[in-house]
């Protein structure tokens, strides 16, 4: 998205990691992305940091566009005419109603119309389903390779568990291409670990950019409806055509992998 709106004229300032790259102007937050950072034990104060930066910038942008789940949204209140924040995860937790019910002024966007549906009271202002520019993950019509690929994340909503069996009782080898967040590390040592000893299992861990190509041209079963409904389709985004200010906030856990990488 970073990149999109600068190509198209915009004036787009990015609040990341320091090793994020792009074209936009960079004001790094933390030298590099939390989560592959092992001397970070608390990320709250980086977050927190983060926060206060924009905060102090606030007057120089038409538009503050935020990424970072809901931790902001005390801190921007009395602005919230001028900021947007995409909700990425899942909004069916009970613990959710009575904080959007406080923060019912603070617009929101979905990705996708289904997500909406346990707080339909929030003030939505659109819907932006996840998009990839055309050549980042090309059509293959003949799949290669022995086996299926599941790639994403290690979570219970997931479910790579049944990418396993689904696999198995296809008599097919799987390939297991996923990161494993501190949050979900339980649940990966409990019910995913103990599958992995299947010969017909191979976890590779977190992979780049650059390799998901070549592991997107195999048979996939990661690209499946999740527990939670989210049914995303890709869209090509189209923004506006006017000349805006506009601050990025990127969530500093995984932005220079996923938030910010060049067309």
């Amino acid at each position: 998205m970073t990149e999109e709106l600068v190509r198209q004229g915009h004036e787009v300032t990015l609040f990341a990691s320091g090793d994020s790259v792009t074209s936009a102007e960079l004001v790094p937050c933390i030298d590099r992305a939390i989560r592959l950072n092992p001397r970070v034990k608390e990320p709250l104060p980086y977050m927190l940091m983060q926060l206060e930066r924009v905060r102090q910038r606030a007057s120089e942008f038409d538009i503050l566009h935020f990424h970072v789940d809901l931790i902001h949204f005390p801190l921007f209140r009395d602005i919230a005419h001028k900021t947007v924040t995409t909700l990425h995860g899942r909004l069916d937790l009970s613990d959710l109603k009575p904080f959007f019910w406080e923060f019912q002024h603070m617009p929101v966007v979905s990705i996708s119309n289904d997500q909406r549906r346990p707080i339909p009271f929030a003030n939505w202002v659109g819907t932006v389903y996840h998009g990839l520019p055309a050549d980042v993950c090309l059509f293959n019509p003949n799949p290669k390779g022995d086996y299926v690929a599941f790639l994403g994340r290690i979570s219970p909503e997931k479910r790579p568990d049944r990418a396993i069996e689904i696999a198995r009782r296809a008599g097919m080898k799987i390939k297991i291409a996923a990161k494993v967040d501190k949050a979900d590390l339980q649940y990966f040592r409990e019910c995913i670990e103990p599958l992995l000893s299947q010969p017909h299992v191979e976890f590779v861990g977190e992979i780049g950019q650059n390799a998901k190509p070549e592991l997107r041209g195999l048979r996939e079963l990661g690209k499946r409806r999740s527990e939670y409904q989210r049914r995303l389709r890709p869209s090509r985004v189209c923004q506006s055509t006017c000349h805006h200010r506009v601050a990025q906030l990127a969530d500093p856990f995984d932005l220079h992998l996923h938030n910010i990488a060049r067309p």
